[in-house]
């Protein structure tokens, strides 16, 4: 069975890249197959074990702990979504490699490219408020910053919708972030791509509208664009809009991190394992990468897409709006989320990876189920592929993976 999930992007961006899976093949065949890798390889039995766990069956928090043990992974963090409400939420390990605070529900992880779509419902919200439109040129609602005009934007304009299908035809595919005590850029620097913001000027460089291509530039403007239209600071504006109606009361988008709630951070580590310096990075660019969230709050977050959907009350967006917001622009894209299948197997997902974090949130938009995982490593071994895989048989997703 085939189906679209994501693999982090291996060049640290604070990004995921979807891609088709194979067809898996039998249980038993996969088994025995592994089996003789592990042997010739001369693993472990515990690795061993670890490998073929998914194979034979073994449940979400098996997999979890193996995936652990196997790739040096610190901490972990799950919430299940079930039947519209959160059936399961756990966390395991711990948030440095000190061993001393054990990763729970509460802990706080950088959410990366995950903070696209909380961040987009804001935008919709907004939409809908009469602030903001779909289908104007920017420019309009641009106050302090304008994007600018060229041979590409002779005919067809950058506008909301294209932003959040990323085909507005911007520059600037993710961010770095700054490391801690590293000086820090205004919004305006970063759209400009003047110092000290360490990533290129966000311009167009194709005909908006013509191409899907992954753009955290888009973001950063639309970010702009929120902040000019409502007066406000983009973590207040994101908290009245968003995160306080939907009580992800954990969850903020304050760049950097206050110290009250430093506290209850992880701390990140990069692919070799390494600590990031100063335990994670300050992301400026917020609505493409700066959210500090747990799996509840995201797992909340999307249980309001599920529900508004479904025409149950939302404090945020009516059903017409995550209607569209649930339906491909370009590409496979929608408003803010990938989406794959159709009817009552149509799935919307996010993944994200910020210095020392990885994220990924992917939920049904009719059955009322998914999965929001978050770690504090940047993992380039499938681990998030594999917990997703043994929670969709556990909970006997609509597509077993």
């Amino acid at each position: 069975m085939s189906i679209r999930l994501f693999v982090f992007d291996h060049e640290n961006r604070n990004d995921v890249l979807p891609m088709k899976q194979l067809r898996a093949s039998a249980a038993s065949t996969r088994s025995q197959t592994l089996y003789r890798m592990a042997l010739a390889a001369g693993l472990s039995l515990w690795s061993l074990a670890a490998t073929l766990l998914p194979a034979l069956g073994s449940t979400v928090d098996d997999v979890v702990v193996a995936e652990m043990k196997t790739h040096g992974i610190t901490g972990v963090s799950v919430a299940i979504i079930e039947n519209g409400e959160i059936r399961k939420a756990n966390g395991y390990g711990f948030t440095d490699k000190s061993g001393t605070t054990p990763v729970t529900t509460h802990t706080l992880f950088q959410a990366g490219s995950v903070s696209k779509p909380v961040a987009a419902l804001g935008a919709l919200r907004l939409v809908e408020a009469g602030k903001l439109s779909l289908d104007e040129d920017v420019n309009q609602s641009l106050k302090q910053w304008q994007v600018p005009q060229n041979e590409f934007t002779k005919d067809e304009k950058v506008t909301l919708r294209r932003i959040l299908s990323h085909s507005a035809g911007l520059t600037v595919h993710g961010f770095p972030g700054y490391e801690a005590e590293s000086p820090l850029p205004t919004l305006r620097q970063v759209l400009d791509g003047s110092k000290p913001a360490n990533t290129a000027a966000i311009r167009v460089d194709i005909v908006p509208g013509s191409a899907s291509r992954y753009s955290g530039g888009g973001y950063t403007v639309m970010q702009q664009m929120m902040i000019d239209v409502t007066a406000k600071a983009f973590p207040e504006l994101m908290r009245e809009t968003v995160l306080a109606p939907l009580q992800m009361n954990a969850s903020t988008y304050e760049q950097p991190l206050p110290a009250d709630r430093a506290t209850r951070a992880a701390t990140g580590y990069d692919p070799n394992g390494k600590e990031v310096k100063g335990k994670w990075h300050t992301y400026p660019e917020m609505a493409a990468a700066g959210l500090w969230t747990t799996p509840s709050d995201l797992a909340r977050f999307a249980i309001s897409i599920q529900k508004a959907l479904a025409g149950q009350s939302n404090p945020v967006i009516s059903q017409s709006m995550t209607r569209q917001m649930l339906t491909v622009q370009k590409g496979n894209k929608g408003l803010g989320f990938g989406l794959d299948g159709n009817g009552s197997k149509l799935r919307f997902f996010h993944g994200g990876r910020d210095q020392g974090f990885d994220a990924l949130l992917m939920a049904y938009a009719e059955s009322g189920q998914g999965v929001v995982i978050m770690i504090n490593a940047n993992d380039n071994s499938g681990a998030g592929k594999r917990i997703v895989d043994a929670v969709s048989k556990e909970y006997h997703w609509p597509e077993a993976l």
